[in-house]
């Protein structure tokens, strides 16, 4: 009975998290659909709520933050010239040096 029930709570974990992945690339998607259309107002209130999410949330909501929403956001900024360093709020910014950085 406690191996099912531990089983049960593991599979549970895995789908919880991949749901997170899937919200913040949902949530991308709407940023970058802001940028595209030239709503820069719009678009940093999402990044704003993205980093207050990257510095309050646990590690799984930062890693899909980092992973999947900076990384798709920050790809279409570059892709349109846009000056990340302007746009992106203080955490993100950092996050995002990292990644560039990375080898």
């Amino acid at each position: 009975m406690v191996f099912t029930f531990s089983y049960q709570f593991k599979k549970m974990k895995k789908k919880i998290a991949k749901g997170i992945y899937k919200q913040m690339q949902k949530f991308a998607d709407l940023t970058q659909t802001m940028i595209a259309r030239g709503d820069i107002s719009r678009a940093k209130k999402c990044l704003a709520i993205a980093e207050n999410l990257f510095m309050n949330g646990n590690r799984e909501q930062k890693n899909a933050i980092s992973n999947v929403y900076l990384y798709s956001v920050s790809a279409l900024l570059e892709l349109k010239h846009f000056n990340t360093e302007q746009l992106l709020p203080g955490t993100l910014k950092k996050e995002y040096l990292k990644q560039i950085n990375a080898f």
